[in-house]
């Protein structure tokens, strides 16, 4: 059994003596040290006899051997560990020469560590070690000092040179507590000197250990001493390091006085500094600037911070380089409007023909602006295909308003900072596209493009097309503040034009700010005047011709459009007629300077055999095949539906690269077939001993939408009846189980396709009738529209024989 003190007092014992070796007596109050000890594990550091330290433990094993020491006598041995890291160490892991310690207090923590403060007693050499896996116990035997009978010289000259030196210490900065330093001036006894000194030394662990192991007190004061003159070396060199910096903090405060005397002396004499010279001109700026408070007061305060820096400084540039943009943006800079309706619609005519809907909007805003000065700038977004001249639209309305025009490129930006500017924190920094744009442009009223909204990005560096809201909204942009500037820019007087050649991938909130003007491209007559008016002057002038030289015939034209370009646009156009005007300039380079007449006999020889091959109707009635449009991103195509049935089970086969819209439609045309048989006197049992097959041709390119049911059902129904489809009838329409017919959208491009194809009647759903407003009234002419409101009435207009058993009981369609 472990011996227990009985004597439950503070233990602030003085050790003198011992009774053995497994126990040790003291004179005074009698402290007896068991032979069998709970271990307590230290990590990175080591306790000595008489230093009272506070521990924080957090091991289990570590916890049980405080609680068996409170449990018992209170003590508790201090061995350290060789390597910190270790987190269940052996006895390998830790030196033989341990403190025994006193616990004089115990706190358990929140989060579960327990805090004691011990205070050393004794050296103790470690003589067993049980780890019973809970608790660490071990056999020791406390080690003894020799007593010191006299005092030698050396061992009083090192004592002197100890407190001299711990005194030394505090003087460069050590942080020693005062009364540690009042016990060693009044403490003689070598061994608790040497032991004092060292527990304030911060001593490596090693370093400390040995001392703790070195058991005679004077050797041990003479290496505590060897460790004192390097600590005192080292602060020494500290004080030294931080009294240089002090002198060139010291110098450069002593530069700024003499530089502010400077000044004071060039002001007396009259002779001022290039960057006096700079700050005054500044302050002329500012004095005739007229702008928002906000930003005069942040003007002011980069002057004074300008007079205050050194010339030659970094700062300096910085500052310098943001006066110059405040300074050169046009604050209240504005061109006046041209407000002459008649003059900015000549303007508009004469850079493009057609696009009625946009010159329409831009006429409505001067008329508006004739009346009302407070008018907002328009935000426009002009969406339609590529080459039909969204970008040349936008300079052609800045010529017709008066204004000056800027368009930057928005088509794959990622980063916020293009729009708002970067903070003037970072090298380089600089303002944003928008304000960059407006000091380019030199007034704050320009017309300001931002083309290809529907290619920004977004990445882990912000999503610009959110920065944009603020800029594109009329209640926000007149406080636009740029990252740059950080003060607020009015932009309400701007005209933003956006241009998209799709919708769908712009923001929904983006979009909402915006007004949306579709282009959907142009008619073969529009490209006609098109390349009369505009294309063919600038290539024959572009490339070194007049009209002495080169002449193209209408049909010349029409063939180039019609069999060489395929687009909405109006682009591929100009590079075959650059094509033609480069093969007669190299006629004429060669000295053939006659006329040279394009007609449509002789455009082959110039562009070689036609590459695109018109769309052209059928030339007979068949069974299960019907004409249908369809829309496309350069305009309009017809396609036939071919539809066969075969012996087999009632199944449906698609084929021509369907999309699932369209199969859903070819599904839905076969359920209203069969439900509805005995209406057209189709024999049921054809949808279980025949299978159908549903073809439509071109099959590499996909196809999709609704607007192909009534064509399905149209090829269906003849041929299970069948009844030979009209083969210059075409049509479109999306149709419904209870054979409704519902509007589709793409009317134009739907209508001109077919036109162009020689057709010249048209099955229409009854609600889109309204869009025959957009399509040009000299094919409206051309044309007879039929507006259906259920399938029958397309099955009647469309087969060579109606279907129904019962045709007095059919609405009749309307015609136009």
């Amino acid at each position: 059994m472990e011996e227990k003190d009985d004597e439950k007092q503070e233990p602030l014992f003085e050790l003198e003596g011992a009774a053995g070796e497994g126990a040790a007596e003291t004179s005074g109050p009698k402290l007896q040290i068991p032979a069998k000890l709970p271990v307590l594990m230290l990590r990175d550091i080591v306790v000595f006899p008489y230093m009272i330290i506070p521990l924080f433990v957090g091991r289990e094993k570590s916890k049980n051997a405080v609680d068996l020491a409170l449990s018992s006598h209170r003590m508790i041995l201090l061995l350290t560990q060789k390597d910190l890291e270790i987190e269940d160490p052996k006895r390998e892991d830790a030196f033989d020469i341990g403190t025994v310690a006193m616990i004089i207090r115990m706190l358990k923590l929140p989060d579960g560590r327990v805090r004691v403060l011990v205070q050393g007693l004794i050296r103790a050499r470690v003589e067993s070690f049980e780890d019973d896996g809970k608790v660490i116990q071990s056999e020791i035997a406390v080690i003894h000092e020799p007593e010191v009978t006299e005092k030698t010289i050396e061992t009083e000259a090192l004592i002197r040179n100890i407190r001299s030196g711990l005194e030394k210490a505090t003087s460069l900065g050590k942080n020693i507590p005062p009364e540690v330093l009042i016990i060693a001036t009044n403490m003689d006894d070598p061994g608790r000197l040497a032991d004092l000194t060292a527990a304030n030394l911060d001593l490596k662990v090693d370093e400390a250990q040995k001392i703790l192991e070195t058991v005679n007190p004077q050797l041990r004061l003479k290496k505590v001493h060897e460790l004192l003159l390097r600590e005192l070396e080292l602060l020494d060199l500290q004080s030294k390091i931080s009294s240089e910096a002090k002198g060139e903090m010291d110098k450069l405060q002593r530069q700024y006085f003499l530089r502010q005397q400077l000044k004071a002396i060039q002001k007396e004499l009259g002779e001022g500094s290039e960057l006096q010279e700079e700050i005054k001109n500044y302050q002329e700026k500012l004095a005739k600037l007229q702008v928002p408070d906000e930003v005069k007061e942040e003007l002011e305060k980069q002057i004074n911070r300008l007079g205050q820096m050194h010339p030659e400084s970094a700062e300096t540039a910085v500052v310098r380089n943001y006066l110059d943009w405040m300074f050169s943006l046009p604050w209240n800079e504005s061109t006046t409007d041209n407000l002459d309706l008649k003059k900015a619609r000549q303007i508009l005519d004469e850079d493009h023909y057609g696009l009625d809907k946009v010159k329409m909007r831009i006429l409505e805003y001067l008329a508006v602006r004739s009346l009302s000065q407070k008018i907002r700038g328009p935000i426009l977004c002009f969406v339609g295909p590529p080459g039909v001249g969204k970008t040349s639209l936008g300079r052609s309305i800045a010529r017709s308003l008066g204004r000056k025009f800027v368009r930057i490129s928005l088509g794959g930006v990622r980063d916020e900072a293009e729009i708002r500017g970067h903070r003037r924190t970072y090298v380089g920094a600089m303002p944003g596209k928008i304000i960059q744009g407006i000091k380019q442009a030199g007034s704050n009223n320009p017309v300001f493009m931002l083309d290809e909204v529907d290619k920004i990005g977004a990445d882990f560096r912000g999503d610009p097309s959110s920065a944009l809201l603020e800029v594109l909204d009329p209640e926000q942009n007149h406080s636009f503040r740029d990252h740059y500037l950080g003060v607020p820019f009015d932009l309400s007087k701007v005209m933003f034009i956006t241009t998209a050649n799709l919708l769908d991938p712009i923001q929904p909130a983006f979009r909402d700010r915006m007004e949306i003007i579709e282009l959907p491209g142009y008619t073969e007559e529009e490209k006609l005047e098109i390349a009369r008016r505009h294309l063919i002057p600038k290539q024959i002038a572009e490339n070194g011709l007049n009209k002495q030289l080169i002449s193209f015939s209408r049909g010349a034209v029409q063939k180039i459009i019609a069999q060489y370009t395929r687009e909405a646009g109006v682009r591929n156009l100009e590079r075959e007629i650059a094509s033609v005007c480069r093969k007669v300039a190299r006629k004429v380079a060669e000295g053939k300077r006659s006329l040279h007449r394009l007609t449509a006999n002789n455009i082959e020889e110039f562009l070689g055999p036609p590459r695109i091959f018109r769309d052209q109707m059928l030339a007979k009635d068949q069974v299960g095949v019907s004409t249908g449009v369809a829309w496309t991103a350069t305009g309009g195509e017809i396609i036939f539906v071919e539809a066969t049935k075969m012996k087999g089970k009632g199944g449906l086969i698609l084929t021509g690269s369907l999309g699932d819209v369209m199969k859903e439609s070819a599904q839905a045309a076969l359920s209203f077939l069969r439900s509805h048989a005995d209406e057209f006197g189709i024999n049921p049992t054809i949808f279980t001993e025949y299978d159908f097959h549903i073809h439509i041709p071109e099959g590499a390119i996909p196809k999709d939408g609704p607007s192909a049911g009534v064509t399905i059902a149209t090829s269906l129904i003849s041929v299970c009846t069948e009844i030979k489809v009209k083969h210059d009838v075409a049509m479109t329409g999306e149709i419904t189980l209870r054979g409704n017919v519902l509007p589709i959208g793409g009317i134009k491009e739907k209508v001109l396709a077919a036109q162009r194809a020689g057709i010249r009647k048209m099955i229409l759903p009854a609600p889109n009738k309204k869009d025959l407003t957009d399509i040009p009234g000299k094919i409206r002419r051309e044309m007879e529209f039929i507006f259906v409101e259920d399938i029958n009435q397309v099955f009647e207009s469309a087969l060579t024989v109606s279907p129904l058993k019962d045709r007095h009981e059919m609405a009749t369609p309307q015609r136009t």
